[in-house]
């Protein structure tokens, strides 16, 4: 049973997470938080599509993305504050998207292998039509060099787990074993900088000081 600490206001102020993150969900939840689940209707590969084609900067397309997300589901319930929350992996210029089959998977970390790349964190709160708070953050992660034998073991071994993250790994798992060096915050890393959005629930007394 997960143990819940809300504030005097919690039951004032519904809690939403649009999302359809299973980690993310996982993660609000671990921290005690007492909030409802809804999975946004945004075409997200199209909005990175066009942000790419302006020359947008990738902080900005997981921005916009994290409050289109956010503003897709609070329409039905203007008075709740709706979490939304973006990330958006960068190497050498370009964006990577979650992949959806092994092949794509492959040569995502093919890309990876042997540099540094960022990944980019954005959450924001939207109240109503208005969004009324956000947080972006960055990690970085230096993938070492590894060997096509080894790239093979660890794809049969995450088999469909590789379709959960942008970059085809886990780092809370055996992907772990990918990286020579990380550098940043781990829920920045699983996709939701956490701690940032604690200290804004707080300063609403939704969650307890």
């Amino acid at each position: 049973m997960t143990l819940v600490l809300m504030g005097p206001e919690a039951g004032t102020k519904a809690l939403i997470l649009a999302s359809g993150s299973t980690t993310r969900a996982d993660i609000l939840n671990k921290a005690g938080l007492r909030f409802t689940i809804q999975r946004p209707n945004v075409d997200e590969a199209s909005v990175r599509r066009t942000m790419i084609a302006d020359g947008a900067p990738v902080e900005a397309g997981a921005v916009l993305l994290a409050e289109m997300k956010a503003l897709e589901v609070s329409r039905d319930q203007l008075d709740a504050f709706t979490i939304g929350a973006d990330q958006i992996l960068e190497c050498e210029g370009v964006w990577f998207e979650r992949p959806e089959t092994i092949a794509q998977a492959r040569a995502q970390l093919l890309d990876l292998i042997g540099k540094r790349h960022r990944l980019i964190s954005s959450v924001v709160v939207v109240v109503g039509r208005s969004k009324i708070w956000q947080h972006t953050d960055e990690a970085q992660m230096t993938m070492r060099p590894i060997s096509e034998e080894f790239l093979e073991r660890y794809i049969t071994i995450m088999g469909d787990g590789m379709f959960s993250s942008v970059g085809g790994y886990q780092l809370e798992g055996v992907g772990s074993q990918l990286f020579s060096e990380v550098v940043g915050d781990h829920y920045t890393i699983l996709g939701l900088p956490l701690l940032p959005l604690l200290g804004f629930l707080r300063s609403y007394d939704i969650l307890e000081n």
